[in-house]
């Protein structure tokens, strides 16, 4: 029973830290990288889809995004979404194909995404001490109905602290590489 608590929990803090490096991904540094466009929305025959559903995205150098649109069709379409949304690029269409240059960051814009990403990891830690105390409220819940011992109860709290902190630490680290990737000039 404390063991299934323990996986339970271990798996849930898992998943936060991995939303977590999929928040960073968003992040954009200096450099292209496909997962910047993520949150792009394009309108497609009446609905709103990923642009990862209409179009290839690749990389041609280290500041510049490559969207090749399925349907030659929808090439404004995509264009004009990349434009719209809040991500700051000018893509520039060339036929079928769309260029997305990025923008080098200036000093303001690389602490905003540094508050944004120390934002995203608060938002992790707090996910995961949630997940701490619930696991810890139904380990006592276990105590109450006498089914451990109050030895149990001690060590699976411990147990279950040393795995907050072990992720804990994980998140902290990954905050410190993301910080000094968008530092990076």
């Amino acid at each position: 029973m404390i063991n299934d608590i323990k996986s339970d929990a271990k798996s849930r803090m898992e998943k936060s830290f991995e939303a977590l490096g999929h928040a960073f991904a968003k992040i954009r540094t200096g450099r292209a990288h496909p997962s910047i466009l993520d949150t792009v929305r394009v309108d497609y025959y009446g609905s709103e889809v990923p642009i990862s559903q209409v179009a290839n995205i690749t990389i041609e150098d280290a500041r510049t995004l490559v969207v090749t649109p399925w349907e030659k069709p929808i090439v404004g379409e995509v264009e004009k979404a990349i434009m719209k949304s809040d991500l700051g690029l000018n893509p520039a269409s060339a036929g079928d194909v769309i260029r997305v240059p990025m923008p080098p960051l200036t000093e303001e814009t690389r602490r905003g995404y540094t508050k944004q990403a120390r934002a995203e990891a608060e938002q992790a830690k707090v996910a995961v001490r949630n997940i701490r105390r619930d696991a810890l409220a139904d380990v006592k819940d276990l105590l109450k109905e006498k089914e451990i011992t109050e030895d149990d109860d001690r060590r699976a709290g411990d147990d279950i602290q040393k795995l907050t902190d072990d992720i804990v630490k994980r998140i902290d680290q990954l905050l410190r590489e993301k910080e000094a990737d968008l530092m990076e000039v």
